[in-house]
């Protein structure tokens, strides 16, 4: 990959982590600048969101038939196996759930968060994620190994970019994003996997938030 092309993408991902934290535009309003930024890098490098691994025309009912059963696993994994299990050998910090007290008991504000979390949450990240930033560290890092690199710093940076929901949150944004990245490349690359189960993951949590189970 040109010089050029490795420094824009480095750009890319730097802003991908650090904008939506700085507030800057409200009611995720920073996935529109994102996605333009995203969409001129590819450009840049003659690519377009096809070769990420996003296309409308790549829906799979398949998909659904993987990527919500695969959600409903993990998260029943989650809490049931693997943070009863982690919490016998640390005290950890409990996940900052409470940042969506705001929908409980309200309909409008858990309808909104839904979506939200569907377009979002399942959308927009696994797009610039698991699509855009994983297939520029790949291309970035020299070796035959490249895959495994990127496979590891893309999930540790999608981790550490869900900080906000507290140590047990951000484990467990990392544990469960690299279950989306598996599906991604374990499906000839193709995002609506993950973007699947990824929508249908935020879709469970959202619900059990609002209807007092988390």
């Amino acid at each position: 990959m040109p010089l050029k092309h490795i420094l824009l993408s480095l750009l890319g991902i730097l802003i991908i982590v650090i904008l939506p934290h700085l507030n800057l535009i409200p009611l995720f309003g920073y996935s529109i600048p994102i996605f333009l930024l995203v969409w001129l890098i590819l450009e840049q490098a003659r690519e377009n969101f096809k070769d990420i691994g996003f296309s409308w025309k790549r829906f799979e009912r398949r998909s659904l038939l993987i990527g919500i059963p695969t959600a409903i696993l993990c998260l029943t994994f989650m809490q049931l196996v693997f943070f009863p299990g982690l919490e016998l050998l640390v005290e950890l910090e409990a996940s900052e759930a409470s940042i969506y007290d705001f929908l409980k008991a309200n309909p409008f504000q858990f309808v909104f968060t839904l979506i939200m979390g569907i377009l979002i949450g399942g959308l927009y990240e696994e797009i610039v994620f698991h699509g855009f930033m994983f297939t520029r560290l790949e291309r970035i890092i020299p070796g035959k190994y490249a895959t495994a690199f990127a496979f590891a710093i893309t999930s540790l940076l999608f981790g550490g970019y869900h900080y906000q929901l507290g140590t047990a949150g951000t484990i467990n944004a990392f544990l469960i994003g690299m279950v989306y990245l598996g599906l991604f490349l374990a499906n000839k690359r193709n995002l609506w996997y993950s973007i699947v189960a990824h929508g249908a993951y935020n879709t469970i949590v959202i619900s059990m938030i609002y209807l007092g189970w988390l």
